[in-house]
């Protein structure tokens, strides 16, 4: 009787749906190593399962976030960018994956030099073209892309046309994008800090400060749902208390 308890636990762990659903669970109470356990767990049952994949490219996207030692930020979003890439490969119609690759490129771009950026910000806006396309209420892929035009704001003129005859192609767009695409995400998916916050950084770049101060106020109200919503909150904490009353 205990070695067929022992077998049927055993075999329900090696379940790739019990494993996911484990990983989801540790994923929602932030305790990410548990969930790429559980989820590499699944992958090891279910090498192909699509869903597992993608949930792998978002929990290492969101470690690197918090990760301080820049070898192990680029090792996890080099893991993440992998997994995002296989659950593409095995299913071309997954917008989780297209999500993920981007977040995964963005933060890649952070330490990359200037031709390697022209090239990630080129697939970067092809992924979340592609997430949108298939799920406009994709609101994850919204606030990657408006994060990612925000960026492209700050370049200036010179830069940006120096790059494109230098480099190739830079995608067009900036502020307005930014703020068209985060306003998307923010009516898709109200509850998500991430939204606001990037919306406050766009309106703060461009010198709108009480609209950038109502976003952080909104922002640091709302729910922590992932590691870098703690650091984010006081983040907007702090560019409140630097911006002062309202006029």
């Amino acid at each position: 009787m205990v070695v067929a308890l022992i077998g049927l636990v055993l075999s329900l762990g090696s379940d790739p749906l019990v494993a996911m659903n484990r990983g989801d669970a540790a994923f929602a109470r932030i305790a990410y190593t548990d969930a790429v356990e559980a989820y590499r767990e699944g992958l090891s049952a279910a090498p192909h399962d699509r869903h597992i994949l993608w949930r792998l490219a978002r929990v290492t996207v969101c470690m690197a976030e918090v990760e301080e030692d820049p070898a192990k930020r680029q090792s996890l979003l080099a893991q993440g960018e992998e997994a995002a890439r296989r659950c593409i490969q095995i299913d071309s119609t997954m917008t989780e994956g297209y999500t993920w690759l981007a977040g995964a490129l963005g933060y890649q771009a952070l330490d990359a030099g200037m031709s390697d950026q022209v090239r990630i910000a080129q697939e970067l806006v092809s992924a979340t073209d592609a997430a949108i396309r298939l799920d406009p209420s994709n609101d994850a892929a919204w606030s990657i892309r408006g994060s990612f035009f925000r960026a492209l704001g700050n370049v200036g003129w010179v830069k940006r046309q120096l790059a494109s005859i230098l480099l190739g192609s830079i995608p067009r767009g900036g502020f307005t994008e930014a703020e068209e695409a985060l306003k998307t995400a923010i009516r898709l998916a109200p509850e998500i800090m991430r939204h606001r916050y990037e919306l406050g950084v766009v309106y703060l770049d461009q010198g709108r400060q009480g609209e950038a101060r109502r976003m952080f106020r909104e922002a640091a109200a709302l729910e922590v749902r992932t590691a870098i919503d703690r650091p984010r909150r006081e983040k907007a904490l702090t560019f409140i208390r630097e911006l002062g009353e309202d006029e």
